[in-house]
């Protein structure tokens, strides 16, 4: 028997991992800001849709939720027609928005005081990934409704795993974009040097993909970067609203995070070229603009 399930935000991410639940047997209720895109959903899924949060949980055993940051999370949880004042006792929160550690444990405890379960849950793997239903999630959260909610979850991923309680999801995936940073900015100078140098670097990154300097970047989004095609996948927006709640959190404890600043700044040059929506490996643009 499936699930009871809402979902809430329709966007590149959230669209197909609804309709995977769905697609596996759950009962799925969707709500969208824009409200014709969770109508083409249910149409398209053989799903149903709610006009607000609060109508769209109700009765639901798991709500889900991937929309855009913080004010726009508590907006759908805690807002005047949001998920908490719907949901009833014993059902779980899933949050896949990549937001704030402080706002993870903010809804973590406002959840416990009406009996509501609330897991952090953000996710990497783009847009491709949440499209083939590979995604990696990482969670925050108490284990019981963790292990509530995994079955579900594993409808889209393809490695998902508790970290921590509530926040931790939500550091790990600061972890994960900290890191990506650096890398895209690295392979970017590495193929920039490599076409001043006259080097065919299709070539070259046949060779040295098989070695220590391989990544999924570089396997993944070297033939754009070399054309100079930015219009796919994570939007320097989106990497910027990452970076900057990665450096706020660095801020409150005291990490260093020099490289991730640095590159931060290079996208907000990719910004001001009108790059807001140009994939983060863009970052080659501002070398190669010379």
């Amino acid at each position: 028997m499936g699930e009871r399930v809402a979902w809430i935000g329709l966007g590149v991410m959230g669209y197909p991992m609804a309709g995977y639940l769905q697609k596996a047997g759950h009962e799925v209720t969707v709500y969208n800001r824009t409200g014709a895109k969770a109508e083409k959903w249910a149409a398209e899924h053989d799903g149903k849709h709610a006009p607000t949060p609060k109508e769209a949980v109700k009765d639901a055993d798991f709500v889900f939720a991937c929309v855009g940051n913080d004010d726009d999370l508590r907006e759908v949880v805690i807002g005047s027609d949001g998920a908490f004042h719907g949901m009833k006792k014993g059902a779980v929160f899933v949050d896949h928005t990549t937001a704030s550690a402080n706002v993870a444990r903010e809804l973590h405890a406002k959840g416990a005081e009406l009996g509501i379960a609330f897991i952090d849950a953000p996710v990497s793997g783009g847009q491709a990934g949440a499209e083939n239903g590979v995604l990696t999630v990482m969670v925050g959260g108490d284990e019981d409704a963790y292990a509530r909610a995994e079955p579900l979850i594993d409808c889209y991923a393809r490695m998902c795993r508790l970290l921590g309680p509530s926040g931790a999801g939500q550091l790990t995936k600061m972890v994960n974009q900290i890191c990506i940073a650096g890398l895209v900015q690295g392979l970017s100078e590495g193929i920039h040097f490599g076409k001043k140098a006259g080097l065919d670097m299709a070539a070259v990154i046949d060779v040295i993909s098989k070695g220590a300097a391989q990544s999924w970047q570089m396997e993944n989004r070297y033939e754009t970067m070399i054309d100079g095609e930015f219009d796919f996948g994570f939007a320097v927006d989106w990497m910027r609203k990452d970076l900057d709640i990665c450096l706020a959190e660095a801020r409150r404890t005291g990490a260093h995070l020099p490289v991730a600043a640095l590159v931060d700044q290079f996208y907000s040059e990719v910004q001001k070229m009108g790059g807001n929506r140009w994939d983060t490996s863009s970052l080659i643009a501002l070398l190669d603009r010379d």
